[in-house]
């Protein structure tokens, strides 16, 4: 019978001791715990060595339940704006920016002008009128919790008149009638699916109306006999009958920062949006902008007053890190080099020759493994621009003895993990969205599984 040591034994051998400073004495006693009681347990160890066993396992086992839930990948699938990779990755001063101020106090909610308490929602907020045209803005954790405080601020107990063909689905099975009736404002539906008129709008308006609210329809496109009214008709009706208009713009685009591009076309702009008459605007941070999670509404000084001061406010208010990476996004804007400092902007721009250049190197670079650089399409995504399609050239690799999926798996599953996609039992590799430095990561990724 194999004798087993004492915790405290086994605790005081060097490599074991070692662990204590980076884990704690209790993780390291509860990880050997676990495996001398799995080894006792086992009918047949099948080693002499009882006490080197256990420190493996442990050493393993503690290894394993260090690694943070929330790591970082490299994006190769060639969607920049992915919800589910995070969105939007920093821009290098907004990173540098959250970092400096994340290890120490800040003036958040103090008037150093003054020495008095101050507030936190005027953070950005100069920026932000500056870059919009608003006369006012607030900013609160995502663009669906500025559209549920605009209505709960502007409309709670009265209707608000929307289309039917802007009632979305938006990520992860939320609706937007059901975020926007947590607000408590009436949604009154006009139109169709696929056709809304001005006149539709007018039909609807009473004297319980509230708002006019008008919702970009970013995930989707209806196309072929389809209608709907301009920003500026439904701003005339709103002037016509005393009712603010608002819109949800959904991405945050910025046409003039970002300039001309094809994928974009159609998409609507902040700036030409507030100065086509829109009372109020919301739209993300994290979209299209280019920064961190958050939403941001803009507008006249008297509406975004309201929101302001409403209850929820407080409750959908954001941190300090979340006004330090928005705010030295927006100066990136203001200094007119967001085209090539925020890397959602630089990866829309990027030409498909420059992909190419690199997808050549990465393939050149590879032994063991066939890979081909051939055409494809990269992708927006983040429910911004849809069926945007970019022209691209994707790194494709076929493995000897593994399939395209095994292939995939041993990717994610590398100490950075590698997000690709399968197209045509062929992995491949974007390098739109994959930093420059990290084409030398992506190919020591593919050389560790092929040697």
């Amino acid at each position: 019978m194999r004798t087993i040591p004492s915790i405290e034994q086994l605790r005081q051998r060097p490599a074991i001791l070692a662990l204590e400073p980076r884990y704690g004495r209790t993780a390291v006693v509860e990880a050997l715990r676990a495996e001398a009681a799995a080894l006792r347990g086992a009918r047949d160890a099948g080693t002499d060595d009882v006490a080197g066993t256990i420190e493996r396992a442990a050493i393993e086992r503690l290894a394993t339940s260090a690694v943070p839930s929330l790591r970082r990948v490299i994006n190769a699938t060639g969607v920049i704006i992915h919800t589910n990779l995070g969105r939007a990755p920093l821009a290098r001063t907004a990173a540098e920016r959250a970092a400096a101020l994340a290890a120490g106090y800040t003036n958040l909610e103090y008037q150093l002008a003054h020495g008095a308490r101050g507030k936190r929602d005027v953070h950005a907020e100069r920026l932000l009128c500056r870059l919009t045209g608003a006369e006012a803005a607030v900013v609160v954790n995502n663009n669906a919790a500025a559209t549920l405080l605009v209505l709960a601020a502007l409309a709670a107990g009265r209707e608000v008149i929307i289309s039917r063909g802007e009632l979305v689905e938006i990520g992860g099975g939320f609706r937007v009638p059901d975020v926007l009736a947590q607000s408590g404002a009436v949604l009154r539906e006009v139109g169709t699916t696929n056709r809304t008129r001005a006149a539709d709008y007018a039909a609807a308006i009473s004297d319980r109306t509230a708002l006019i609210l008008r919702v970009h329809p970013s995930n989707f496109r209806i196309e072929g006999f389809t209608e709907r009214p301009q920003l500026e008709d439904l701003v005339a009706l709103g002037r016509r009958f005393n009712l603010p208009v608002a819109e949800d713009l959904g991405s945050g685009f910025f046409a003039d920062a970002l300039g001309e591009t094809p994928a974009l076309r159609g998409e609507p702009d902040v700036p030409r949006t507030i100065a086509a008459g829109a009372d109020v605007v919301m739209f993300s941070g994290d979209k299209l902008l280019g920064g961190p999670q958050a939403g941001i509404v803009a507008g006249s000084e008297a509406l975004v007053a309201k929101v302001r001061t409403h209850p929820l406010m407080r409750a959908l208010r954001v941190d300090k890190l979340t006004y330090a990476a928005l705010e030295a996004t927006l100066e990136e804007y203001a200094a007119g080099r967001a085209v090539s400092s925020i890397p959602v902007a630089a990866m829309i721009a990027m030409p498909a020759d420059d992909i190419d250049r690199r997808a050549r190197a990465l393939a050149s670079a590879l032994t063991g493994i066939t890979a081909a650089v051939v055409d494809g399409e990269s992708t927006i995504g983040g429910g911004s621009a849809p069926g945007s399609a970019i022209p691209t050239r994707l790194v494709s690799l076929t493995h000897p003895s593994l399939s395209a999926e095994q292939l995939e798996e041993r990717l994610r599953h590398h100490s950075t993990p590698i997000i690709a996609r399968i197209v045509d039992d062929h992995v491949v590799v974007d390098l739109r969205t994959v930093a420059l430095e990290d084409d030398d990561v992506v190919v020591a990724a593919i050389r560790g599984i092929t040697n």
